[in-house]
């Protein structure tokens, strides 16, 4: 018993702790959700060194790593595994981003782009319907249990990019990155797709009007009419969205841990 503990209180055993709390530790720095919303910063740091403290026994028999013998060397391993979990984190909220983008460009085309809310992510101004659909995202990530996806890709993560400088991060994980990244905006824009056509319609008829009967000004009738068709298609059409944002983030998720099981 005494010996079990000597090697579970080890400097090795510290140390590839570390380096596990510190991946997990950029993940919740930069994933959607840890940290799209406030909470307080006791909070994050309990769930990471919780998180750490269940992962590094596993980490520990899968690891086969040079245990730094200095300082620059420890240095150099707590950057690669914060920059490991940041890219997970990122690639995670990168899904949000898109589709914050579409709800954006839905915006603008309504006439709405003026009307703005705070993005607690950015610290800046976004049109309120890309926050709306920004905040209906989030309440799907925690229903569909999106978080476990995450901490799942952490522990998939050990088996493609491993504890220490030996790794080949490259070939396959690469090529899945970059095929990610370019499904993404593409399948967050075809979200909005329906709206922003008959809005688009719309203005094209107007435009034709206008071409017709250019003593009536047009443009200041259809400005509040496309805002009223816009938000109503956007209730009316609210249920098949949420299906759709459903199937998409659990889709992006199920994607990004699969990138991490290529071994």
């Amino acid at each position: 018993m005494i010996q079990d503990l000597s090697v579970f209180f080890s400097t090795e055993s510290i140390i590839v702790f570390i380096l596990v709390l510190t991946r997990l530790s950029g993940m919740l720095a930069s994933a959607p959700l840890f940290s799209t919303f406030p909470s307080p910063m006791q909070l994050k740091a309990g769930l990471a060194a919780l998180t750490a403290f269940i992962i590094y026994p596993f980490v520990i028999q899968v690891s086969d790593f040079t245990m730094p013998t200095n300082l620059i060397g420890l240095t150099g391993l707590l950057l690669k595994e914060m920059m490991v979990g940041i890219m997970i984190g990122f690639s995670a909220s990168l899904i949000f981003t898109g589709i914050q983008v579409g709800g954006h460009l839905l915006s603008i085309q309504m006439g709405l782009a003026i009307a703005q809310a705070l993005d607690p992510i950015t610290r800046s101004q976004i049109p309120i319907i890309g926050q709306f659909y920004l905040f209906l995202a989030s309440l799907i990530f925690i229903y569909i249990n999106g978080h476990h996806w995450l901490f799942s890709s952490i522990h998939e993560s050990y088996m493609s990019i491993p504890i220490g400088m030996n790794f080949d991060f490259a070939g396959p994980i690469i090529e899945q990155l970059i095929m990610f990244f370019s499904r993404l905006f593409a399948s967050a824009f075809s979200l909005v797709m329906p709206i922003f056509e008959i809005l688009l319609l719309i203005t094209m008829l107007m435009g034709f009007m206008a071409k017709i009967m250019p003593q009536m000004n047009i443009f200041m009738v259809v400005m509040p009419f496309k805002i009223y068709v816009g938000l109503s298609l956007v209730a009316i059409l609210m249920p098949p969205t949420a299906v759709y944002m459903m199937k998409f983030i659990n889709t992006m998720l199920i994607d990004l841990n699969g990138i991490f099981m290529i071994s």
